[in-house]
């Protein structure tokens, strides 16, 4: 079952979720951004995002700082949903 990490009333009411996604074990660790039809891959690894569409200045801030504060757990999600594809894993790091 995908990880939601909880937001703030204001970001659920503008229509944000962060999500770790099922079946995504052979893709760089990450999580998934959601508002409404578009969705935002920042990568846990580098902690930066994956891709330049759509444009990630759509992301307020209140958001990158909310998955700042929740990094070590969204790893731990992470680490625990995809053992074979860890977030530090040191196959990835050479």
């Amino acid at each position: 079952m995908a990880y939601s990490l909880p937001l703030s009333i204001s970001l659920k009411a503008q229509g944000w979720k962060v999500k770790i996604r099922d079946r995504e074990r052979v893709e760089p660790p990450h999580v998934t951004i959601i508002r409404g039809t578009q969705a935002w891959r920042w990568s846990l690894r580098q902690r930066h995002f994956l891709d330049a569409t759509p444009s990630p200045r759509q992301v307020p801030s209140e958001l990158l700082q909310l998955i700042s504060e929740n990094y070590d757990l969204l790893v731990q999600h992470w680490d625990a949903k995809y053992p074979e594809n860890k977030v530090n894993n040191s196959e990835s790091e050479a």
